[in-house]
Order: C-alpha cells, then structure tokens, then sequence
C-alpha cells in the first residue's frame, strides 16, 4: 500500500463540532503539488468571537456554496489511498469533517488520518508548548497568515517534513497509530490502580468532564471503551 499525504485544515463557526460548522476548508497535496480552497456557507451567523480569530465575515460567505455542494469536490482532491493530515485532527477537524458529511448525508470515505499534535506531544515532550504557530516558529518557517486554513495547511506541511525527518508517510503513519500498552491509571484518585479496577462512574465523569478527549489519553479512552466502562457513542462525543 502506498499512501498519498494531504494536509489540511478547517475553519468554523466555533469549537463544537456537534454544533458549529464548517466555514473555510483547505487542504495541500504535495505529491500531485496541488491545493483545495473552498469557504462555506454555514448557513447561519458567524459569531464575532470566531470571526474575530480567523477574520471571515458573515458577508465573505454570503455567496459561498454550502458542504453539500463542495463535499463531492473534495473527495476529488483526495481520491485515492490518502492519509489526511492535520494539527488538532483527532480532537477538532476529524470530528469536523465527519459531522458536516453525516449531517448532508454524504458518505465520507474510508480515509486515513494524521495528528501532527499527537505525534508532536508524543516524541517532542522536551517542547513547552506544541501549537502549530510555535513549532512553526521553533523551526524556523516564515510566518504566515495565522488561522486562515490554505496558510495554516501550507506551514503544516514544512512543521511536519521536519518533524518526521526522512520517515516516509506509511512509517510515520504506523508508528504513531501504534498503541501504547496502558495498564494501569495514570492519574486522578485512582492513579496507579488496573484500568478494570477504575470505577465506571469515575470514568464516565472523566468523559464527561473533558478529560478523556485531550490528545495525551486518546489511548486511554480507547481502553475505557475496551473493558466496557465506556459505551462507543459516549467516546465519540
């Protein structure tokens, strides 16, 4: 299998996947050196908190298309076997993305993704801070036009080709979806206790209060889900 990088990136209407939507999408192949650049009409007002972040106005998207509409385009641009990458992919843009293709009944295909924030808490822990704009900056790339989503997917790009180095895609790609062995809790009240020991009450109080969701325990929460302390529908929340 020989797998084809695309990063990309979004911009929404707020952090609430299951609510807020998608307004901007981009993404970059480097192989087929090529770039996707779409913004969306959510279909409702942008509050001016967010505007206030990435600078798109209710009037820039007036006359956008809607997902619907530019779904089928980007499936195009990723055709093929890819794996989509992203900063924050597995707590933000994941969720994103899967939500505005159920909730425009398209069927979103089987691709593969990449964290870089995973892969950059998980084998650069000697860093104080692991934002893209700071490792941007740690590496020495020029800076850009931070939070709008082609500028964002196009420093991702150089952020990620020095962090993995010579790895190739698929290498990078395994390792960081191989999971660490977790036996035991690693903190809480119950630090130090086997995982079927930890009550499943305090479990479901972790998923509740957000714990559970940072990118560090994302394997933990897969356990959870494993031993039966936590139903599959309550991890993807």
């Amino acid at each position: 299998m020989t797998l084809r990088p695309i990063f990309y990136d979004t911009e929404t209407t707020g952090v609430r996947s299951d609510k807020d939507r998608i307004i901007e999408i981009a993404a970059f192949d480097p192989v087929l050196n090529r770039t996707f650049e779409k913004l969306v009409n959510p279909g409702c007002p942008i509050p001016p908190e967010a505007s206030a972040i990435h600078h798109i106005s209710d009037h820039m998207v007036a006359n956008a298309p809607s997902f619907a509409q530019i779904g089928a385009e980007f499936i195009d641009f990723c055709s093929g076997e890819v794996v989509l990458i992203a900063h924050n992919n597995d707590n933000f843009d994941y969720h994103f993305i899967r939500n505005e293709f159920a909730r425009n009944d398209l069927q979103m295909p089987s691709w593969k993704f990449f964290d870089t924030l995973k892969w950059a808490r998980r084998y650069r822990p000697d860093l104080p801070r692991h934002t893209l704009q700071f490792l941007r900056e740690m590496y020495g790339i020029a800076s850009n036009n931070a939070h709008r989503a082609l500028d964002d997917v196009i420093v991702l790009h150089q952020v990620y080709c020095f962090m993995t180095d010579d790895l190739h895609i698929e290498e990078a790609y395994n390792l960081i979806n191989v999971s660490r062995q977790i036996h035991h809790m690693p903190f809480g009240k119950h630090q130090g206790e086997p995982l079927e020991k930890v009550p499943r009450s305090y479990v479901q109080w972790l998923a509740s209060s957000g714990a559970l969701d940072k990118a560090e325990n994302l394997e933990l929460k897969k356990y959870f889900v494993k031993l039966g302390h936590l139903e599959a529908a309550e991890a993807l929340n």
